[in-house]
C-alpha cells in the first residue's frame, strides 16, 4: 500500500440538483445539476441539496459523489458540435465534482482523498445509462461514453465536511496502484471474462454491485446484458 499526501487535482466546480420528471413516462432524473458557490456540506450520502432520480441504481453510500474529468470536455465538444453550448460548462454529465488534473487513468480503486475538510474513497467507476442519450439527443451516447472509458467515477464519504470550488484534491492513500478506474472500466466495456483476471478483481474491495457483476462473469463465463442500462429497454434485465 502506498501512502502519500500531495495534490493530484483541483475541484473546478461543485454541482447539485433536484430530481425531476423526464420525457419518459414514470422516469425521474437529477442529471441536470448546477454549480454551487461557497461551502457545500458533505454527508454520508453526498452533497447537501443533491438528489437522485432512481435510488435503485443511483445514490447511496457507494455512489455518494459522482466525479467527472473536465479534461474530457474538449474531446466531447469536438465530437458533438451540436452540444457545444451544453459542454461549455461543467455539469453536462451529471457530475457533482468537476475535476481538473485527474482522469480515470490517474484514479485507482480505494484511493483516499482529502477535499476541503472532507475525506473520500474512490468506490467504483460509473456505468453510463440511457439518460445520457436523452440529455444529448444522441441515441448511443451512453455506449460512446462507455466505449471511450470517459465515464467518470464515484466516491464514498469517509469523513463528512465541507467542499467548495477551487479546493485541492489531495491523495492520502493508494492501496491498489495497479487497479485504475480506467482499467476496471475497460474490463467491463471489453466484456472480459478471463477467470484469472476476474479472480484478481474479486479480491479487491468492490462495492456489492460490482461484486455481483464480476462474480457472475466468473461463475458463468459471459458478460451481462446492457440493453436496459444503455438504451432503457424495459424488457432487458439490468
Amino acid at each position: 500500500m502506498s501512502s502519500a499526501l500531495h495534490d493530484i487535482g483541483r475541484l473546478r466546480a461543485v454541482l447539485t440538483g433536484p430530481a425531476r420528471p423526464t420525457a419518459r413516462p414514470g422516469q425521474r432524473s437529477a442529471i441536470d445539476k448546477a454549480p454551487r458557490t461557497g461551502a457545500v456540506a458533505v454527508g454520508p450520502l453526498g452533497l447537501a441539496g443533491d438528489e437522485q432520480g432512481d435510488l435503485l441504481v443511483h445514490g447511496g453510500p457507494d455512489k455518494a459523489v459522482h466525479c467527472y474529468a473536465w479534461e474530457h470536455y474538449a474531446d466531447w465538444r469536438a465530437a458533438l458540435p451540436h452540444a457545444a453550448g451544453r459542454l461549455a460548462h461543467p455539469g453536462a454529465f451529471g457530475e457533482n465534482f468537476s475535476l481538473e488534473g485527474v482522469t480515470e487513468a490517474q484514479v485507482c480503486l480505494g484511493d483516499r482523498w482529502r477535499v476541503g475538510s472532507a475525506q473520500f474513497e474512490v468506490s467504483q467507476g460509473r456505468q453510463p445509462c440511457w439518460k445520457l442519450n436523452d440529455r444529448f439527443g444522441v441515441p448511443d451516447m451512453a455506449q460512446r461514453v462507455q466505449d471511450g472509458g470517459r465515464a467518470g467515477w464515484y466516491l464514498r464519504v469517509v469523513r463528512p465536511g465541507e467542499v467548495r470550488a477551487g479546493d485541492a484534491v489531495q491523495l492520502l492513500q493508494r492501496p491498489f496502484p495497479g487497479w485504475s478506474v480506467a482499467r476496471l472500466l475497460a474490463l467491463i466495456a471489453e466484456r472480459n471474462c478471463d477467470p484469472a483476471v476476474l479472480d484478481e478483481v474479486l479480491a479487491l474491495p468492490l462495492p456489492p454491485s460490482w461484486q455481483r457483476l464480476f462474480g457472475r462473469r466468473r461463475d458463468h463465463g459471459g458478460a451481462e446484458d446492457w440493453r436496459a442500462r444503455l438504451q432503457g429497454e424495459e424488457s432487458a434485465g439490468r
